[in-house]
Formats: structure tokens, sequence, C-alpha cells
């Protein structure tokens, strides 16, 4: 049955499972003032100092260095999740990046260490913790409900796809982050990072701005040093945007290379289940583990005999690879909307990609980007020029009627089954869920339930108008990428692109093509991450691996600044609510 139910009861929790341990493990006491932000280290990426997790340093630890660390004797899986447990008692009430902890974690984790003692090492993530954004189903004693008090207390009938194949690579689901309230979904002017059950999460880079979303826990965690990898969902950018604000690695694959099962939907043609790392190689880890045909999601069967045998760590890379790549900048579709200073770092890192010895192409432009890249991100552009039947979101808005109440009629324990039911549940809980615009209701969801109320309105009908935008939509940018990877009568290795530029993976999410985000700077005004990202067609993801460890390899063997820096924990005092969507550039 369903465990803890607030986040309160999640951390209260720690105590009772021993977390505040290194304790037992190292016989000695934790010196809890080493614990509280000093207000001396305020702005600097010490102010949450991360103590060592015995004698190994967690901070910034690779999956790889963990797992060296079991395999030598100097860490056991039960040490890793109490450290875990210990950074995130430190943080959270700062970040907010756990909705619920994990009641079972540490009995998980001392079968996997009780498996290693026997030989039995189940592959790279055996033994590893790991978060999943709280829209994805465990049959285990954690909630499933998207953020919403609506769903709590409903019993999922199965683990999603992606929880059940991570725990049989050995992984420790440790528990789920927080996120946007139904994925984004339900409003379309919130606070991102804001759910009623969750609270507010805040990127530990400046905690008044928007954290990213609607992933957003799951990416903060990672960026806070607070798990080892997470899991996110996308249907327009909510993997690779709270990645790049966060300055981790997000990976978004294919829709239908991941499976949906078990997931709270927004759009069955959209939606696809990725990986947060603090390296390319980590979010490849979890990716290898949860990719793959299910007979529950129809859409992975189209993976069939276009995978590699053997997984996608084989692909990853050195710099010395980038002398045979070949890239593209769509410049006039996305480029000349990013701010002036991240133009400026962007390019010094394209020329250093051009120094180690590969071909960049500019101006390989998304065919009629007139049309479908509009000035800033607009899932509704189609409307906003006057033709529904060419908007995204005549699709989403459809989609997500059918398909929650897909979701919904398998679930026990509750009395909510459709939208209907969700959309009278937030009217009749106002001042907690928002039912209604501010000033009445929630400022978190300043527009009230603005986007629930436009996906009832559909009823779930596919009239011609939403067949014509689903066409649209999927032939126009599936067109349009494949058109600009495409020079010279030769595929391109990839089109770098800037994922600020909200654009870039909006034209993605549509075709259904992945893309993978790299950590690269921080603005000078806020602090927020910025990224490099590289953008392929459907099935490509072993061209994003290669290339995007190879940038990654360059970047870290190099003195550049241009890479993954640890967050400096800007007004980590201050509780805004709804958070600021402001102009980053410093000029």
């Amino acid at each position: 049955m369903p465990g803890f139910q607030t986040r309160r009861l999640a951390r209260t929790a720690l105590f009772f499972l021993g977390a505040l341990v290194p304790a037992p493990i190292y016989g000695q006491t934790v010196d809890t003032a080493t614990l509280f932000p000093l207000q001396q280290n305020a702005d600097t990426d010490a102010l949450f100092h991360m103590p060592l997790c015995g004698t190994f340093q967690l901070e910034e630890a690779t999956i790889d260095q963990m797992q060296a660390a079991m395999e030598n004797g100097t860490l056991t899986s039960v040490e890793l999740v109490k450290c875990y447990q210990l950074r995130v008692y430190q943080t959270d009430d700062y970040i907010n990046s756990l909705l619920q902890m994990n009641p079972d974690v540490l009995a998980i984790a001392a079968e996997r260490d009780a498996e290693r003692q026997a030989g039995n090492v189940r592959g790279p993530l055996h033994g590893i913790p790991f978060t999943v954004k709280e829209n994805i189903a465990s049959k285990d004693a954690l909630e499933t409900t998207a953020g919403s008090w609506a769903l709590v207390g409903s019993i999922v009938p199965r683990d999603a796809h992606v929880i059940k194949k991570l725990r049989e690579a050995g992984a420790v689901l440790f528990g789920k982050a927080t996120l946007s309230e139904w994925a984004d979904m339900r409003s379309n002017n919130y606070s991102e990072g804001y759910s009623a059950r969750g609270g507010q999460c805040r990127s530990p880079y400046n905690f008044t701005v928007n954290p990213g979303g609607s992933s957003s826990g799951s990416a903060v965690g990672v960026a806070a040093n607070a798990i080892a990898f997470s899991l996110g969902t996308e249907t327009d950018g909510s993997v690779i945007n709270p990645a790049m604000r966060n300055s981790i690695v997000g990976f978004k694959p294919t829709v239908g290379l991941t499976s949906r099962a078990g997931v709270i939907p927004e759009s069955e043609h959209q939606d696809s289940v990725g990986s947060f790392g603090r390296t390319v190689k980590d979010a490849v880890y979890a990716l290898d583990a949860i990719y793959g045909i299910d007979p529950r999601d129809n859409y992975t069967l189209a993976q069939e005999g276009k995978t590699p045998e053997g997984g996608y760590a084989q692909f990853l890379t050195t710099k010395d690879a980038l002398k045979d790549a070949v890239f593209g900048i769509p410049w006039g579709s996305f480029w000349v909307y990013a701010d002036p200073e991240q133009r400026r770092i962007l390019k010094r890192v394209i020329c250093q990609i051009v120094a180690a010895g590969a071909t960049v192409v500019n101006n390989t432009e998304i065919t009629d980007h007139e049309t479908i890249v509009g000035p800033y991100w607009n899932w509704d552009l189609g409307s906003s020029r006057g033709y529904p039947n060419e908007s995204e979101y005549t699709v989403v808005k459809v989609d997500f009627y059918n398909n929650i109440k897909t979701y919904l009629s398998e679930l026990e324990n509750t009395n909510i089954k459709s939208l209907e039911d969700i959309v009278q549940y937030n009217y009749d809980n106002d001042g907690s869920e928002g039912g209604n615009p501010w000033p009445l209701g929630n400022p978190a969801f300043y527009s009230g339930q603005d986007g629930f109320l436009a996906s009832l309105e559909t009823l779930g009908i596919k009239d011609e108008t939403y067949y014509q935008a689903l066409n649209f939509t999927q032939s126009k940018t599936r067109k349009g990428i494949d058109d600009a990877l495409t020079f010279g009568g030769k595929r391109l290795s990839g089109l770098l692109v800037p994922p600020d530029v909200g654009q870039s993976y909006q034209v993605a999410a549509q075709a259904g093509y992945p893309v993978i985000t790299l950590p690269v700077g921080v603005h000078s005004a806020t602090g927020m991450g910025f990224g490099l990202a590289i953008m392929q067609t459907a099935y490509a993801e072993a061209e994003l691996v290669k290339w995007g460890s190879a940038i990654e390899d360059l970047q870290l063997k190099s003195d550049t600044p241009y890479k993954r820096t640890l967050p400096k924990w800007h007004s980590y005092l201050t509780r805004n609510i709804p958070l600021l969507n402001i102009y980053e550039g410093s000029d």
C-alpha cells in the first residue's frame, strides 16, 4: 500500500531509517554543524559542504568511481544510500528535489550488497541509488501522483517498465523527485517546478528563478549531488530544459525507444522517458538499462532492428574522435534567438571543437523554419498564426484527454477516473490545487487549470483538425531536421544547437527525435546554467553518445572554463512563489 504521503514524513523517515549515519558505519557521529550552510559561504560552491562518505569522495563521483569503491571494499551500497540520505537531509529544505524517499531503500541496497558478496554483479548500475520523476509508477510503498493531491493513495497495477528494467539492472530506487504538477499540462502560466503535493523545487544555481521543468527535481537532485542519476519524462523540453538549466547532462531519446507504460501520460506522440547524469557516461548507463521493446507500449515495437546489440555505452569515445566529425549549425533557425552572452561563449566552445579536428558547417537550416520555428517557445504556435491545424497543442490537448483516461482506468483505491474528475477535484480544493486562476486558487498556478480546461473542451475527439495538426507537426519537423542533417549528400554527425532556445528542443519533440545536452556555462546575471545540445534523427542515439562523449572529453581534458561547474546556491534563503521567468543575458 502507498506509504509516506508527504515530504515531511519522507524526511522524518530519514531518522528511523538510520540516515544520519555514517555513525553505525564508520564509528563516528556526524558533526551537524558541518551540515548547516554558513552565511560567510553564501554565493559560493562551499555553502552546502558535502562530507566524505567514509573515506570516499562522493561529491561529483561518477558511477564508475562508485562501482570501483564498492568493488575494492571502500564502500557498500548501503553506505552509499546512507550518504545520499544525509545529503538529502542537508539540502532538501532548501532545494526540495525529493518528494518522497523509498522506505525500502536500505533493504534493497543490502540485497545488492549480498549479491556482490556472492560474486553476482548485475552490471554498471548494481547498487547505485537513483530517483525517478514522481509521474513514473512503482509497485511499492511509494506514491505516484504527478504531484497532485488528487491521486494520493491510488494503487498502481505494476512497476513502470523503466523502473522494472532498472531494478533488473541492480539499481536501487532511492525515491521520487519533485516535478511541475501533471508535468506542466495543467496550466499555461505557472511556477515551474511546483506541485501541490511536493511544493516548490528550486535550483541550487539560483533559488529565485525557474529551475527548469517539468522534470525539475530529477535534474536538481543530480546537480546538487543528492543522487547518482535520475529519470525524467519529456513531452516538449522537460528533460533537456532542466538538465541545461542545472548544468548536467540530459538525454532525451527517440519517442518509442523507452517505454512509457506506467508513466502518467501527456501525449502518446511526444512522451519519452529520458535520463540525467553529471556525465555523459552516467546518463548513458541509465539509458542502456531502460530502452527496449515493451508489449505494453506499442510505440516501442518500431525500434526493432534499429538499436545496437550490446547497448549504447560501447559508443562512448574521446576527444580524438572529433577529427572525423562534421557538425551543422542551424544559425537562422535557433542561434539567432540566443542571448549575446550565451552566443559568445558557445562560439568559443565551437572553436575548441574545430581546433580538436572537427568540421563545422554553418547555416544548415531547418527546412521551413520561418514557419515552424517561432521567435520564442510556443506550443500553440500554429494557432497564434491562425492555423490550429498546424499546432502541436491541438494534438497534445486531445491526446491528454484520452491518454490520461487510459492510465487512470488501471488504478485502484481512487475515485479519480477521468480528466473531468481531476478538474472537479482542483475546483473543490482550490486553495491547494488552484482550480481557479489567481487571485483565487494558488499563486503558483497563476492561470489556474487552463491547460486541463483546454483539453477537456476537446472531449478527446480526433477530428480533421487534429489529424491535420498531427501530420503537419510531425512531417514538417522530421523533414526539417533530416534536411538540415544532410550536407553535400552526406549525413552530418549532428546539429549543434543552444538548448536555452526552447524552439530547438521543441522541433525535436514534435518530430519525436533524440537530443542530448551538455553543460557549458552559467549566465552571469543569474548563475543559471546553459548548455550545448546535439540533435539527430530517429534512433540515432549512438551518434549522440559518440559525439556527446567526445565533446565532454574535450571539455574535461582542457583548461577551459566552459564545462559543468558546481552550483553557488544564489539567494538560498529566498522562498518566492511564483518563481521568476526573466531575461538572463548580461547584455
